[in-house]
């Protein structure tokens, strides 16, 4: 009878260094309660790693723009920030969140894409020694869309709200892998084709091995199309062959289970790509897809109304060139 393999047996030399080097991390690691980390606005989802869970809405005076997910990830001798919120605010918030957590120096801010709710919070971050970390067509995406995505968030937040917001572009540019190391651990930043957009940018944490997906990843908030809805379907499948054990969604709850995470927004895409395809196929005008097309999703995802028409729009502009 063939032997079984037993855990020992898959347990890699790869396995055995992360452990250890996660346990020597665990050593020079912050200690913080559960009870303060909820007071601080985050949660500890792993050693070293913390997530602040924005709201499920749209930006407005009252959120201040603290709408998706922000993460701070702390090594033996620097810190990573990764997103920052859509205003001055909201990252000035998440400054003073961190360095209750740690009194490491905040080395690298990353940005997982464009859109304001992920990079308007920069600002806060703005010091000497400070890395902007980002996809290498961010900085020409921000350049591009800086007026109306300042004018815009000035609109929403109120004067008040929106005073110091500005963009800050990246100094750190990814075109394939980056790895940053913070001391004790490494991150791992990948550059993805296009997708959510065509500058989204995925990072890694290998001691612990959680996967930051930015909006690559919705869970619950429906997911929004500003790039290729092609290119993301292409992409799903790569992502799900990630070895994570993980992921923090850009929108969504602190942390998910990996792959199973991305299957309800894998469904959402197809089901959305298949009805205009078909409504395309048929002759059908761009108003008839968005008023029939990925309808069956209305119930299983927050913010449908506000987002999914465009959804359809952006489908349909790119699927009518096939």
């Amino acid at each position: 009878m063939r032997k079984m393999p037993s855990r020992l047996d898959n347990f890699s030399r790869q396995d055995f260094l992360r452990g250890a080097g996660l346990a020597a991390l665990l050593a020079l690691l912050p200690r913080v309660s559960r009870a303060d980390a909820q007071r601080i606005g985050v949660l500890e989802i792993g050693p070293g790693i913390f997530v602040h869970v924005g709201q499920y809405a749209l930006v407005n005076s009252e959120n201040c723009g603290d709408i998706s997910n922000a993460c701070c990830i702390v090594g033996s001798s620097a810190v990573a920030v990764i997103d920052t919120g859509g205003s001055k605010q909201v990252g000035n918030a998440l400054h003073d969140a961190i360095t209750q957590i740690t009194d490491k120096p905040i080395r690298y801010v990353i940005n997982t894409h464009m859109h304001p709710d992920h990079v308007l919070g920069n600002a806060a971050f703005e010091a000497t020694g400070t890395e902007f970390v980002g996809h290498h067509k961010l900085a020409a995406a921000l350049e591009a869309r800086a007026e109306s995505y300042l004018r815009n968030a000035r609109e929403r937040l109120g004067d008040e709200n929106f005073n110091g917001t500005k963009i800050v572009l990246p100094t750190k540019p990814v075109a394939d892998v980056v790895d940053l190391d913070l001391g004790g651990r490494t991150l791992t930043l990948r550059a993805r084709p296009t997708a959510h957009t065509d500058n989204d940018l995925t990072i890694f944490d290998r001691p612990t091995g959680t996967l930051f997906l930015g909006d690559l990843l919705f869970s619950d908030h429906i997911p929004t199309l500003d790039g290729s809805i092609v290119g993301w379907l292409k992409l799903i499948p790569i992502l799900k062959q990630e070895a994570a054990t993980c992921v923090v969604p850009g929108h969504g709850p602190k942390t998910m289970p990996w792959p199973a995470a991305i299957d309800a927004e894998q469904r959402y895409l197809e089901t959305v790509a298949r009805d205009v395809r078909a409504l395309i196929k048929d002759g059908k005008t761009i108003e008839q897809a968005v008023a029939t097309a990925g309808q069956s999703e209305k119930d299983k995802w927050q913010l449908f109304a506000e987002h999914h028409a465009r959804n359809v729009t952006a489908a349909f502009t790119e699927l009518e060139w096939e």
